[in-house]
C-alpha cells in the first residue's frame, strides 16, 4: 500500500493528523492463506534481513531467561517464556516496513529499514510499545500474585523443583489452570488492540487510539477468521520456543510479513 508521503523516509513533522474513521473489510480464510503466501515470499526475498529480526528477538528471549536464572527468580522463567511472545507485534515493526517497500518495488538496505524504525519513536508507535509492555507487566504480576496465593506453602530452589511442583501436584495444576485462563484473556486483549494497529501506525499518519479502535473493529467484525489467525500465531510461536527459542529466527519474520499483508486486506487504503 502506498504511504501518504512520496519520500521513503518519514518527514520531520511526524505529529499525527486527525483522520476519519478507517473502513474495515470483511476477510475470510482465503485472505489468511494469501497473506501467508505473501509473507513467506517476502521472507524468501530478503531472508538474511528478515532472519536478523527473528534472531534479535530470540537472543533477547535467551538473555531474559538467563537473567531470571542469574537473579535466582526460578519461578519467573515459565511466565517469562510464555509471556515473551506478547511483545512480538512491536518487535516486528521492521518487518512491516520491509513488506511495505517490497510491495512498492522499492530498493532498500539495512540503513533504510533501521532509520525508519528509529523514526517511529517520534510517532505514536512509542505509545503502542507502552501498551504492549504494560500488558506484559500485568501478565508477570498476576503470575506472581497467583504463585503466592496457590503455591504459598511450596518450596523450590531450582528449575527442576519448580517444574515438579507445577506439573505434578494438585496445587500446581490449579496454578496452571488459573494462569492459562488469565494468560489467554490478556493475549486476546493484546492481539485485538495490536494485530492491525502496529502496521497501521507505520503505514499511516494516525494516532494510536484510532489505530487500536480500528484493530478491535477488525477482530470483532471478523471474529472467526481473526481468532483463527490468533491461534495460528500462538501455536507457531509456542512451538518456536521449544528449540531454545531458535525457531523464532524463521517463524517471527514470516508471521510479521504475513501480518502486514493481512492488515492491508482488512483495512482498505486511504483514498488520495
Amino acid at each position: 500500500m502506498p504511504s501518504k508521503t512520496a519520500d521513503s523516509t518519514p518527514p520531520d513533522d511526524l505529529t499525527p493528523q486527525p483522520q476519519d474513521r478507517a473502513n474495515v473489510n470483511t476477510i475470510t480464510a482465503d485472505d489468511i492463506t494469501a497473506s501467508l503466501k505473501a509473507g513467506f515470499s517476502d521472507f524468501l526475498a530478503r531472508p538474511v534481513m528478515s532472519g536478523f529480526f527473528g534472531l534479535f528477538y530470540a537472543v533477547f528471549g535467551i538473555l531474559l531467561v538467563w537473567i531470571m536464572v542469574w537473579l535466582g527468580k526460578i519461578w519467573m522463567i515459565i511466565p517469562a517464556i510464555v509471556g515473551f511472545p506478547l511483545i512480538a507485534p512491536f518487535a516486528a515493526a521492521g518487518l512491516y516496513e520491509m513488506s511495505r517497500r517490497l510491495q512498492k518495488g522499492q530498493a532498500f538496505g539495512w540503513s533504510d529499514i533501521l532509520t525508519v524504525m528509529a523514526h517511529q519513536r517520534k510517532r505514536e508507535m512509542g505509545w503502542m510499545a507502552f501498551v504492549t509492555l504494560f500488558i506484559f507487566w500485568v501478565w508477570v504480576y498476576q503470575v506472581r500474585l497467583w504463585l503466592a496465593i496457590i503455591l504459598q506453602n511450596a518450596s523450590f530452589s531450582d528449575l527442576d523443583g519448580f517444574l515438579n511442583i507445577v506439573f505434578f501436584t494438585p496445587q500446581g495444576w490449579t496454578f496452571l489452570a488459573v494462569g492459562t485462563a488469565i494468560g489467554a484473556f490478556l493475549s486476546a486483549v493484546l492481539f485485538s488492540v495490536t494485530v492491525v494497529a502496529m502496521p497501521m501506525l507505520l503505514d499511516r499518519e494516525t494516532n494510536f487510539v484510532s489505530a487500536m479502535l480500528t484493530s478491535i473493529r477488525v477482530v470483532t467484525e471478523n471474529p472467526v477468521v481473526m481468532l483463527s489467525w490468533a491461534a495460528i500465531i500462538s501455536v507457531t510461536m509456542l512451538l518456536s520456543l521449544v528449540p531454545a527459542l531458535l525457531g523464532l529466527i524463521f517463524t517471527l519474520p514470516i508471521l510479521g510479513h504475513t501480518t502486514w499483508h493481512l492488515y492491508q486486506r482488512a483495512v482498505p487504503p486511504v483514498e488520495e
